[in-house]
């Protein structure tokens, strides 16, 4: 595995990540049936643990949390990098200590290393929400604080919000088809898009990218797409579309770090095989061809 700085936080972390999200029948069946998919899960973040994944994500409303602190349950906690995130409906000051609570409760942990706001929520005051996280980093709760969903404006406005810590990330849907980065539900315009990238870039900020793989559109790619990525993989020793597509990311900058879904061993085995090698510069121009795209 290759390890990174996480920008602004220091942290020596695995530039691949692992992912616990659900899609949306998947959090509503967990909350209300139970149903977790728990034994490949727990066996897919541990294998990924023991190849040398040290960057894990989940969310309150994933409903994961608990399968995380199972998978880590035999690891040293300083060796791994644990982030989660609050949802949009608890980010008054009161709510994100709650929320951070039963978070650090559910993980087994006794401190969080990147607490995310899920969802922006324009009802709350941004101020009210940072100066609930900076309590929480006070009080040794949570390392470093970052954002998911957030636009530039927003992620600007928070970091004015912000009197004791810096920001350190900003999570967001960023793979080999989703170029223009897609922000809340609305994409932001293409210069926007580039604006937000470049100012993580400039100023420390790293680019969590979730759904890397487009949910999983690129481990089976179709047509021309399909065509460049056997050209590549035949040119890489047969690197998988799967790796192709994660690899591609890691070229985008050294803030950027993917973290697709860890749902059974197999795949977390095969993610990991996009580190240790680089696409080449003609590479990157034929990803980037229109001709190329769905």
């Amino acid at each position: 595995m290759e390890y990174r700085e996480f920008g602004r936080a220091k942290a020596r972390v695995s530039t691949i990540g692992m992912g616990t999200y659900f899609d949306a029948f998947q959090i509503a069946a967990s909350h209300i049936w139970g149903w977790s998919g728990r034994e490949d899960k727990v066996a897919a973040l541990k294998k990924g643990i023991e190849l040398g994944i040290n960057l894990i994500d989940t969310a309150e409303i994933y409903n994961t949390e608990p399968l995380v602190a199972e998978a880590i349950s035999d690891h040293k906690r300083e060796d791994l990098f644990i982030a989660t995130k609050v949802w949009r409906s608890h980010l008054k000051y009161q709510d994100v200590l709650k929320a951070a609570q039963r978070s650090l409760e559910k993980l087994h942990c006794n401190y969080i290393d990147l607490y995310q706001i899920h969802w922006p929520n324009s009802k709350v005051p941004i101020k009210e929400t940072m100066r609930a996280m900076e309590k929480l980093v006070d009080n040794g709760k949570v390392r470093h604080i970052g954002v998911s969903n957030f636009s530039l404006s927003q992620m600007r406005e928070t970091e004015e919000a912000l009197s004791k810590y810096e920001l350190v990330s900003n999570q967001v849907e960023y793979n080999l088809i989703v170029k223009d980065i897609t922000v809340g539900v609305y994409p932001l315009s293409k210069e926007a898009d580039i604006d937000l990238l470049a100012y993580c870039e400039r100023n420390g900020v790293v680019t969590l990218a979730y759904r890397p793989i487009a949910h999983g559109a690129l481990a089976s790619p179709s047509g021309r797409l399909k065509e460049v990525m056997d050209e590549i993989s035949q040119k890489h020793g047969g690197k998988t579309p799967a790796m192709i597509g994660l690899n591609w990311l890691l070229r985008q900058g050294k803030l950027v770090f993917p973290i697709p879904r860890a749902s059974r061993p197999a795949r977390v085995v095969e993610n990991t095989g996009a580190v240790g090698w680089s696409l080449d510069p003609d590479d990157l121009t034929l990803t980037f061809s229109p001709s190329a795209s769905f």
